[in-house]
């Protein structure tokens, strides 16, 4: 039975009613009952009426992060179970696809699971707990993952500073089944890749970028590239494929670099004379710029700039110089 109420204030009911997942602290009117952090509560609008049902998270701005919108639904184990059975069934067609054998697997808000990041690396499941919601569930979560994904183990990579705006603390390690190498390899679009699921940026590789590297195949035969932020070179790879010139490849780690020139060799391109240039992407393209130098195509896939609101004004400068550098980059 759920004790606590969450009632809104005066309009803020109705972002949650056009199925807004978050509730901010600053459109609680005020708590009924004595919750405990993560605790399932029931939000209210002012004239005491259901609104949304959620897990409220006392340490974190996004107050209430929302389940369901059904009065009659329980959050239960059950619960879990149906969520995720039906968000791996919704990938269904890329589970035995030649496309790739690694794919985002639950996608958080979007499949109804707040705060729950669960990828997919061949028979290795890599998850991210990133919210009391469900770090509240963990073990209901990771036993509904091993029925319906059966995988030959979970590993967590609960490290991001996410956790740290929940109050949660950073949590690495195997969960479930096997422990995965150190370094696995994968499949995408015909192509091979290392991947560090253990330490690697995220939980290992950027599989957002899939389409991207794929679709710019066609612009980059005999083109000589730069590629800022290179990580471990998804996008060399496929410029390597569409015969591409030479690749300049930027990034500040030397771990990337080293992953890099192995994916390069795993698909047979371990003879070109690319650059890989352990350095930071906005001086180094600023020194190409005040050198003159050019290149056909240049390729920017930063990182997050900004953790927060404070950070976006910072952000959106550091985006602005990028780009305006990328494209002082190009030729005519």
């Amino acid at each position: 039975m759920i004790t606590t109420h969450v009632i809104l204030k005066k309009g803020k009911d109705k972002p949650v009613k056009n199925r807004h997942p978050w509730i901010f602290s600053g459109a609680i009117q005020r708590i009924e009952g004595d919750p405990r952090n993560g605790d399932v509560v029931d939000v209210w609008n002012r004239q005491a009426r259901f609104v949304a049902r959620g897990v409220i998270s006392l340490k974190s701005q996004i107050r209430v992060r929302i389940l369901t919108w059904r009065q009659n639904e329980k959050i239960d184990r059950n619960f879990w179970r149906r969520q995720i059975k039906r968000a791996i069934q919704g990938r269904e067609t890329l589970e035995n696809s030649s496309i790739t054998n690694a794919y985002r697997l639950v996608h958080a808000e979007a499949d109804g699971l707040p705060g729950l990041i669960v990828d997919r690396y061949g028979p290795w499941l890599v998850v991210q707990f990133l919210s009391v919601a469900v770090e509240r569930h963990k073990n209901a979560i990771i036993n509904a993952l091993a029925e319906y994904a059966a995988p030959q183990g979970i590993f967590e990579r609960s490290d991001t500073y996410t956790r740290e705006l929940e109050n949660l603390t950073p949590v690495t390690g195997p969960l479930w089944g096997e422990t995965p190498a150190d370094l696995i390899e994968i499949e995408e679009n015909g192509f091979r890749f290392t991947v560090d699921i253990k330490s690697g940026q995220k939980t290992g590789y950027y599989l957002d970028q899939r389409e991207n590297r794929k679709r710019i195949m066609p612009y980059l035969g005999g083109k000589e590239i730069l590629n800022a932020f290179s990580f471990s070179g998804g996008f060399s790879v496929y410029a390597a494929a569409a015969g591409a010139g030479r690749i300049m490849n930027i990034d500040t780690s030397e771990d990337a670099h080293k992953m890099a020139q192995q994916n390069m060799w795993l698909n047979g391109f371990d003879d070109r004379e690319d650059i890989y240039a352990a350095a930071d992407a906005f001086e180094l393209m600023r020194a190409y710029r005040d050198q003159k130098w050019t290149f056909d195509v240049v390729i920017l896939d930063p990182p997050k700039f900004a953790r927060n609101a404070r950070q976006i004004k910072d952000a959106s400068r550091g985006y602005k110089d990028i780009n305006l550098l990328g494209m002082k980059l190009l030729k005519p």
